[in-house]
């Protein structure tokens, strides 16, 4: 491991972990500029995140440290690697954080670490930040926290009382897979176990139902296949009521030469590609009414990489179609190829109104996404 920098001033400490920033890809999965993190004055990343009435706002976010003793062979802040390391006071965290919120320039924070000592050492340097922004500094907004894998019971609970939100990352679909990431963490313990007290502790009807619970896939450092991630991210949303799962496409060239992830032979723009797709069939579970078992994948069982997950359906389904865009329910539109949640809407409001619809040029203008929805309606 890296010596551990003690003599740079916070701002030098803040460019050394913006650098280190880059390898995490949570927030950086738009289609547009305006999705997309950028950097802020000083190095700092900042996020565009949408907010709950359509507008969008700036979510600053940084590491702790970049220490880390853990092994994860996908991550290159592990252990092994011969890296500057430095860790942030939680002073200097929550002097540089209030003075971009008050000068208006962010609207929350999100914290994470490497794993400096123990989970719960470096849980103990997360927890001081949150609780001088809570009890000293009266901050009231946003606040994610990343939990540690392995921390306690204990420290997860304060950390779910002090938070709007929290993530810890369940990294793979399932303990065979995950023993190729690492071999000091233990899936069931580290990443299990707190993932289930999370959802325990954030339930409905629970002191703390306010507090958001979220985890992310590293897609392609391990050997799991699209179906197998599906099929996980199902069980999430179904038996532990998650609020959101992302997957982070695996970064080849900065693991492990050991992982399967490495020695694979597709290229990049592919691991990239299968984790659009994997955002488009969990858009499909979260807003559009489709179950796992519906999700359509090839021979390999992985989902397609032509062919949205909708499209694909669709294609295997031509006794559903095409749908009479003036009798079908909600769900049945949502099932048209290139119909999202918003132009649904359009349509029922404009039935409502005006009785039939003669074409969709009443509801939007024409685009690509409608020309292919015209295709599988008929009015």
């Amino acid at each position: 491991m890296g010596a551990i920098q003690t003599k740079p001033d916070t701002r030098q400490k803040l460019e050394i972990l913006s650098a280190d920033a880059q390898y995490d890809l949570a927030c950086a999965c738009g289609t547009g500029e305006a999705d997309r993190r950028h950097r802020g004055p000083g190095d700092r990343w900042i996020y565009p995140v949408s907010l709950p009435n359509g507008g969008q706002s700036i979510l600053f976010k940084t590491l702790i440290s970049n220490v880390c003793v853990n092994d994860c062979k996908y991550c290159p802040l592990r252990s092994d690697q011969d890296l500057r390391r430095c860790v942030l006071e939680p002073e200097e965290t929550v002097a540089t954080f209030m003075d971009y919120y008050r000068a208006g320039k962010v609207f929350g924070l999100f914290l994470s670490s490497g794993v400096t000592s123990t989970p719960d050492g470096t849980m103990d340097r997360l927890l001081a930040v949150a609780w001088l922004l809570r009890r000293k500094e009266r901050f009231r907004g946003y606040l994610h926290l990343k939990i540690i894998p392995g921390a306690s019971d204990a420290a997860i609970t304060e950390a779910v009382s002090l938070a709007s939100a929290v993530s810890l990352n369940i990294e793979t679909a399932g303990e065979k897979h995950f023993r190729r990431l690492s071999d000091k963490k233990d899936y069931l313990r580290d990443i299990i176990h707190p993932i289930k007290l999370i959802s325990e502790l954030t339930a409905r009807g629970s002191r703390f139902h306010r507090v958001k619970q979220t985890t992310q896939f590293v897609v392609g450092a391990s050997d799991e296949s699209d179906r197998e991630l599906v099929d996980y991210t199902w069980g999430l949303y179904r038996r532990l009521a998650m609020d959101r799962v992302y997957f982070s496409a695996y970064q080849r060239g900065l693991g492990d030469s050991s992982l399967p992830g490495e020695v694979s032979a597709s290229p990049e723009k592919m691991t990239l590609t299968r984790e659009h797709r994997l955002y488009q069939a969990d858009w499909l579970l979260r807003k559009y009414g489709f179950h796992a078992e519906e999700i359509p994948f090839t021979e390999s069982g992985n989902l397609s990489a032509t062919l949205d997950p909708k499209e694909h359906w669709a294609s295997r389904h031509p006794e559903r179609f095409p749908v009479d865009v003036n009798r079908a329910d909600r769900l049945e539109l949502l099932r048209v190829p290139g119909l999202g949640p918003v132009l649904v809407d359009r349509i029922l409001k404009y039935r409502i109104r005006n009785g039939s619809i003669q074409s969709l040029d009443c509801v939007a203008p024409s685009n690509k996404r409608l020309q292919k929805a015209a295709g599988f309606l008929k009015f």
